[in-house]
């Protein structure tokens, strides 16, 4: 069962709806199932949550935050629809912040990483209407409390194990929530996606389908497409999942 606790009001007015489930599947399946504009729901557990692509994402049952986001992105044309990811990163780099994480990045598209572990996964889903953007489902799986992870995910961390102690999750909801209004109503967002990016000026090895290499992560197309270049000074544009970070 579904209980509705609050309503949160941001300074854009901008309301979300939150809802509190025990368990689902998927949040971002519920939303497209029950949701309507301006809902957020929040699961103690996921049965099958997922990350970019074909990824899955492990969340001990009680212990972090996992939750869906919908919304009409007013003012962003579909083929401007990457600023929701950028919007989205970029707030939770603030949150994460806000609660002492240094050296808080971007992995591109939108992993966020404290140093070379990652925190926090997203799936951001835009459905379009013609030139404009329906709506926009915003999938986000934060560790929190969780002290120990059991798959075989080469680098997580969680917040407890930075900070040493337990977060108030229900706080951490609304000071991202407050994080994501300043990043959508900022007309600097998009150079602070940019200026945040994991790996970002230096000589990393990279692999795409012609094998391993070393690049500097140069740039990110408006289009969300990554630019690297490689030792020749030659340039290589990514489109998600066609090129791999060799941590």
């Amino acid at each position: 069962m579904s209980i509705i606790n609050y309503f949160v009001s941001l300074q854009s007015n901008m309301v979300f709806q939150v809802i509190h489930i025990d368990e689902t599947d998927s949040t971002n399946r519920w939303l497209k199932d029950n949701g309507k504009i301006g809902m957020l729901v929040v699961a103690e557990y996921q049965t099958a949550g997922k990350g970019c692509g074909t990824n899955s994402w492990e969340s001990e049952r009680g212990k972090n935050l996992t939750f869906s986001m919908l919304i009409h992105p007013e003012n962003i044309p579909a083929n401007e629809q990457f600023r929701i990811t950028e919007i989205t990163s970029v707030a939770m780099c603030e949150t994460l912040k806000r609660y002492g994480c240094k050296e808080v990045s971007i992995k591109w598209p939108n992993d966020i990483y404290v140093g070379d572990k990652k925190i926090c996964g997203m799936l951001i889903e835009n459905r379009l209407q013609g030139s404009t953007i329906k709506d926009s489902i915003i999938g986000i799986g934060l560790n929190v409390n969780q002290c120990e992870f059991l798959s075989d995910a080469p680098n997580p961390v969680s917040l407890h194990q930075l900070l040493g102690h337990e977060t108030d999750r229900e706080a951490l909801l609304k000071t991202f929530l407050d994080a994501f209004d300043n990043a959508y109503n900022s007309k600097t967002t998009c150079s602070t996606y940019k200026e945040m990016l994991y790996r970002k000026g230096k000589h990393c090895l990279y692999e795409d389908k012609t094998g391993r290499f070393t690049a500097t992560l140069t740039d990110v197309m408006p289009d969300g497409r990554l630019l690297l270049v490689d030792q020749e000074r030659r340039e290589h544009i990514y489109a998600f999942k066609e090129v791999q970070f060799i941590l």
